[in-house]
């Protein structure tokens, strides 16, 4: 079957089906990593975007239960080079064609991932709309450029969990942490779990009073999809938790610990996709190569420097990747530890974070 992805700036990118048939908006992307599909389709940070990814085979060891991200894919299409027709892996369940079939999710392969990666570096990530049912240009780019973007709007009501739950509960656990999902991946939740913690996750929407009526030792803000300052309800209960409980913010929940101490959030050009994005730990002064998705960060300089110290840095292209409260236990980064996929030299923070929570238990 024939698909099409079209850029808002007139751009036509022609190819064809292997997942969903039907048609798809969303802001275009791309993505470095060379594996770790599976866990790209189901970062739930990706809602609202159309993901094409630069390395050009794609699906060769297909997907297994194991490896999901999410109760679910949320992103809004797929792009490839080419996708691989055999998939070969003692611990695949599926072909990654039939995985997106199944969850409703547009697919194209066949295009020059390379043209457009280098449009969007150029251009800046675009609008785009995906689809095997128009195949009028004038048609495809007037819907692309009519569509919604990314900028002010609130994607993490579409992704959050309509109802808390309890993911472990262990005898042995040191620390009962509070996770407010703003589309929380698993794999953070497991890195929690290995780190003697006690999770329980709540809906975005939760309120700060009902977080501290479980009286956690710490509350992890997670990432999520989005423009952060579009997400009013996580910032005011951010806001209303700093210097009760120690804060640990993880992407989206970095930019809402900027946003509730008062700074500024923007979007970059083209974002930050992949796991191969060096960041350099200003304490230590090692380099760290870290798994990394978003498209908006926080304007260090909008923050009070007498409170807040600048911990991590982008050595791509200078941005703020981490942050830390000089007298209050809350500190956050940009990029991703928990990787899944990606290197595993940034888990380090999450033994920051029991350590923060201990420390604080003694006080």
């Amino acid at each position: 079957m024939q698909a099409v992805l079209a850029l808002e700036d007139g751009t036509i990118y022609k190819g064809i089906s292997f997942g969903a048939s039907g048609e798809v908006l969303g802001e275009v992307v791309f993505n470095t990593s060379m594996a770790g599909y599976q866990e790209i389709i189901t970062d739930p940070s990706y809602k609202g975007q159309i993901v094409a990814m630069t390395y050009p085979l794609i699906g060769n060891y297909g997907v297994n239960k194991e490896d999901v991200e999410s109760r679910q894919p949320f992103l809004e299409g797929f792009v490839v080079k080419e996708y691989s027709k055999i998939a070969s892996n003692w611990r695949k369940d599926q072909g990654l064609g039939e995985y997106l079939k199944e969850n409703n999710i547009l697919a194209i392969e066949g295009i020059d991932t390379r043209a457009l990666t280098l449009r969007i570096r150029e251009k800046g990530a675009m609008k785009a709309v995906l689809s095997t049912q128009d195949f009028d240009a004038a048609s495809l780019v007037r819907k692309a450029s009519q569509s919604r973007g990314l900028v002010g709007l609130d994607l993490v009501k579409e992704v959050t969990i309509s109802r808390k739950y309890l993911y472990t509960q262990s005898r042995d656990a040191k620390f009962k942490v509070a996770v407010l999902d703003c589309g929380v991946k698993y794999n953070i939740l497991r890195e929690l779990l290995r780190h003697k913690c006690n999770v329980t996750v709540f809906p975005a929407q939760t309120s700060a009073k009902e977080i501290l009526a479980l009286k956690p030792e710490g509350v992890l803000l997670s990432n999520g999809p989005g423009d952060p300052a579009a997400v009013e309800c996580v910032i005011k209960t951010t806001a209303d938790l700093i210097g009760r409980v120690p804060i640990f913010g993880i992407c989206l929940g970095h930019q809402m610990l900027g946003l509730a101490m008062g700074g500024k959030t923007f979007k970059l050009k083209f974002g930050h996709h992949g796991a191969n994005h060096p960041v350099k730990d200003l304490r230590t002064g090692k380099v760290h190569i870290t798994s990394q998705n978003h498209g908006f960060c926080v304007d260090i300089n909008s923050l009070p420097k007498k409170e807040i110290q600048l911990t991590h840095v982008n050595l791509n292209d200078d941005t703020s990747e981490g942050m830390r409260h000089k007298k209050l236990p809350v500190f956050s980064v940009q990029f991703h530890p928990e990787s899944a996929p990606g290197p595993h030299d940034a888990k380090y923070l999450f033994a920051e974070f029991t350590q923060l929570m201990s420390k604080n238990k003694k006080h």
